[in-house]
């Protein structure tokens, strides 16, 4: 193929060639992907509904819940329709609208864990001036600023990505349209262009990690000056989701494309993009809600009243 305007689809990468395998990822993906549905959707709807989840902390966690939803349902779909119907194809528009939304909704999650992280840092450190530095209008502004960012973001790698002359064939080694995965179809040194704008997005996020990195020394410092032990937990309780979270994905995003090459391996490479790209929309909710006694709660009242109304 000369260049990437005769393209007409890429191939994904197969979880299997067997046909009992691949009714298996299919259940197993559509199992992921309703819990992460009904999971977010309790969150969202929780927060929405009651009153005493409208803090800052709650409203970052609703945006969170929904790039969340926008993750499972940008990459699982296609590959659920993949392993059911046994096929690998997906359309050059399709390949590109993925790997926008992809960019996009990774993007804004990473910012929103920043300022998430901003939360608690003022929460523990400066609680006299929480009202003031977290105020609606500030909160409102940070959450735009997250989503503009990763939409800018998302349209500039995707722009830059497809308008690469592409000929080493259309072969992804990935179950979604990722960047690395098409640059290593690309014949022209023009992508060079989009290997400084990911270095640009790399450093980006190492300045976000670095202040997440920052703002938990600072946690951690100040709750360990609390004199009561019960002050201390209920401080930690309210770290710990966000940490947990944060780690899962970087650990496994930088993992995943930071890897040795010996390392390398299809298999290997699939489990980890599905480590980092289907499970943290599945996991998150559950780790947050876990140790947040009112989201529990509010979560509780509406499945109860669901349930009394099918009554």
């Amino acid at each position: 193929m000369s260049n990437s305007s005769s393209l007409a689809q890429f191939l994904l990468l197969a979880f299997s060639d067997r046909r009992e395998l691949q009714l298996l990822h299919f259940w197993l993906f559509l199992g992921i992907s309703l819990a992460a549905l009904l999971c977010n959707g309790l969150i969202l709807s929780a927060i929405a509904c009651d009153q005493h989840l409208h803090t800052p902390r709650d409203f970052f966690l609703l945006h969170l819940s929904l790039t969340d939803l926008g993750c499972i349902c940008t990459t699982v779909p296609k590959a659920m329709h993949n392993s059911l119907w046994n096929t690998t194809a997906i359309s050059y528009t399709g390949c590109a609208a993925q790997l926008f939304f992809f960019v996009f909704l990774i993007g804004t999650e990473f910012s929103l864990l920043t300022i998430m992280c901003y939360d608690r840092y003022v929460a523990i450190c400066k609680p006299l001036h929480y009202g003031t530095l977290l105020g609606s209008r500030a909160c409102a502004h940070m959450a735009a600023a997250a989503w503009a960012s990763g939409f800018l973001t998302a349209l500039l790698h995707t722009a830059n990505t497809f308008s690469l002359p592409l000929c080493q064939g259309n072969a992804l080694g990935q179950f979604f349209c990722e960047i690395p995965h098409i640059l290593k179809l690309s014949c022209s040194h023009s992508s060079i262009r989009e290997l400084g704008l990911l270095l640009f997005s790399i450093s980006l996020a190492f300045v976000f990690f670095i202040f997440i990195v920052f703002s938990y020394v600072q946690i951690f410092r100040a709750v360990l000056r609390i004199p009561s032990d019960q002050g201390r937990h209920k401080a930690f309780s309210t770290c710990l989701p966000h940490l947990v979270v944060v780690s899962l994905f970087i650990s496994t995003g930088i993992f995943s494309n930071l890897k040795p090459r010996s390392l390398y391996s299809p298999s290997l490479d699939l489990a980890l993009s599905v480590l980092y790209s289907v499970v943290p929309p599945a996991v998150n909710p559950l780790i947050y809600s876990l140790r947040n006694q009112e989201l529990k709660d509010a979560i509780r009242k509406i499945i109860t009243g669901f349930f009394c109304e099918k009554q």
